[in-house]
């Protein structure tokens, strides 16, 4: 089933192939401390975040994903010749002991295509998740940026506890496989009661395999490192390009550093005035929306199955009492359908292999949907399905460790029994899995920060909100209520009237034109400015 996660459609495309490993925060080595005491005496924080501003990144070619990034090749050189370069900040384990123990971030950079005097500075990605590696995202998506790149050296980087930056690891052999457990229990309290003790499970494997950066991974931290990579860089302002939860980051960015804001995007909005639960139930109402959107198109294709959701509820609940075998050994289960479902969702251009897979199920195939929930819904996500746990990518682990840092709030069963309800009335379909979700952080070591984040960012310059009208992860109005929250003329809001998460990857040439203006001229939108997604072609 989805979870209350808002993942971006370029993390979402890039995870099918992700393989995992694990990295822990490490302590500074000899020479760090040589260098941060000097002439003797404790390093003082003062000293040591001159240390760090000072620092030179040692860029050099990048290598292949390692494991925890996902795997892969090399990333190859853009079509002029570029090469990317790859390179580790040293930043603060704990932001509020500088002079402490440190970590390494891992960066990856393409620089400008443009001449020395047109460039803008550094552009810096957030594709969303949280738990995504933009080192191993961004080569891939390049060709949407090459425009940007005119201008600007296109910069992303692994935030703390993901990929290569001191990666979360809470793999545990000791823990059941993810898929034995029903994410959606209905049949007593044996489901449930299993559910509850899988999430504590991970939480404890999660503190004993990476207790040491467990309590410094969360959102806050993460802002504060990006403050440290602007300066590092070079640049007066961080300009910036944030997608799902990377609108979160920035968002708490310009609440922290609102003087140090540049030209900044946010492209698909998450809204910073939910909770755990708030956000899990707008998100049920986004799938249902976009499922109902997905169902209208499939209904003109005159398709068999799908244009009623009551008839995938009545198919997921009986895939759940009698999943289809698939050919390679395998089983289409309701969770399973439900992540194909959810998944595809991500982008308009999914809904035809949809189409096809639900029509294959219905007569008694389930091959077709059994591997778009691999390589799109939540299960494509951990990477390699056959791979080992030590070969698994640190997404998700990532994902639950940051989202539980972040938020304070700890569900229980009572609480998701007592709201399961209104997850109902919003969506038969995804709500349960959904309402279930809030468990998530149910025993995690850590406590989290605050109920929601903090982004108020008065005096910070205009900051530009792209909302889609369909979106299922982030629906439309947590951009106004992004705006909202910025403050008085800081956020500016440009709509989307399409489908799929995020807006600017889906290649509408009116977005584009309004980002890209913005980004390299400085020229916002018009107030009201709506930009229309072309139909998908009917019989497609």
């Amino acid at each position: 089933m989805p979870t209350a996660r808002a993942i971006s459609t370029a993390v979402l495309l890039s995870t099918a192939t992700l393989l995992a490993s694990s990295l822990t925060a490490c302590a500074p080595t000899d020479q760090e401390r040589d260098r941060q005491r000097g002439t003797g005496g404790t390093t003082t924080d003062a000293q040591a975040l001159t240390s760090l501003r000072k620092q030179s990144l040692d860029w050099k070619p990048c290598p292949a994903p390692s494991p925890l990034q996902g795997g892969g090749e090399a990333p190859a050189a853009l079509p002029d010749g570029t090469r990317w370069q790859c390179a580790a900040l040293r930043t603060p384990l704990d932001w509020k002991n500088p002079s402490g123990e440190s970590m390494d971030l891992a960066l990856i950079r393409a620089r400008t295509s443009g001449a020395p005097d047109e460039r803008i500075g550094s552009l810096l990605f957030n594709f969303g998740g949280p738990g995504g590696s933009g080192v191993a995202t961004l080569p891939g998506l390049a060709p949407d940026y090459e425009k940007l790149r005119t201008r600007y050296d296109l910069v992303s980087f692994d935030p703390r506890g993901v990929g290569d930056s001191s990666g979360v690891r809470c793999l545990d052999t000791g823990l059941p496989d993810e898929d034995e457990i029903d994410q959606t229990p209905d049949d007593g309290d044996d489901e449930t009661n299993a559910l509850v003790e899988f999430n504590r499970e991970t939480a404890a494997a999660c503190e004993k395999n990476s207790g040491d950066v467990l309590p410094y991974v969360g959102t806050t931290l993460a802002a504060q490192d990006m403050e440290l990579t602007r300066q590092v860089l070079g640049d007066d302002k961080l300009h910036y390009f944030g997608i799902s939860y990377g609108t979160e980051l920035g968002g708490v960015y310009a609440h922290l550093f609102p003087g140090r804001v540049g030209r900044a995007v946010l492209d698909g909005v998450v809204d910073p005035t939910h909770d755990t639960m708030e956000e899990a139930l707008a998100q049920a109402g986004g799938f249902q929306l976009a499922f109902e959107h997905f169902a209208a198109w499939c209904a003109r294709q005159g398709c068999t199955l799908g244009d009623d959701a009551e008839d995938i509820v009545d198919l997921t609940v009986g895939l759940d009492d009698t999943p289809l075998p698939t050919s390679d050994g395998g089983e289409l289960d309701g969770d399973a359908l439900i992540d194909a479902i959810s998944g595809a969702l991500y982008r308009q251009d999914y809904w035809p292999a949809l189409r096809v897979g639900l029509e294959a199920a219905a007569d008694d195939d389930g091959d077709v949907l059994h591997d778009l929930a691999e390589a799109l819904g939540q299960r494509g996500r951990g990477g390699d399905p056959d791979a080992d746990d030590d070969n698994q990518s640190n997404e998700d682990d990532a994902f639950r460790a940051i989202t539980c840092d972040d938020s304070s709030s700890r569900y229980t069963v009572a609480d998701v029994t007592s709201r399961l309800p209104d997850f109902l009335e919003v969506s038969p379909l995804f709500g349960p899995g959904l309402a279930w979700s809030a468990l998530t952080c149910d025993g995690w070591p850590v406590p989290g920060a605050a109920r929601h984040p903090e982004v108020s960012a008065p005096g910070a310059p205009p900051v530009l909100l792209v909302g889609n009208t369909g979106d299922p992860a982030t629906p439309y109005e947590g951009a106004a209520r992004m705006a909202e929250r910025l403050g008085e003329k800081v956020g500016v809001e440009l709509t989307y009237e399409g489908e799929g998460h995020g807006a600017y990857d889906s290649g509408n040439t009116c977005v584009q034109n309004n980002v890209n203006a913005y980004l390299l001229n400085g020229k916002l939108p018009n107030p009201g400015t709506i930009c229309k997604a072309d139909p998908l072609p009917e019989g497609k």
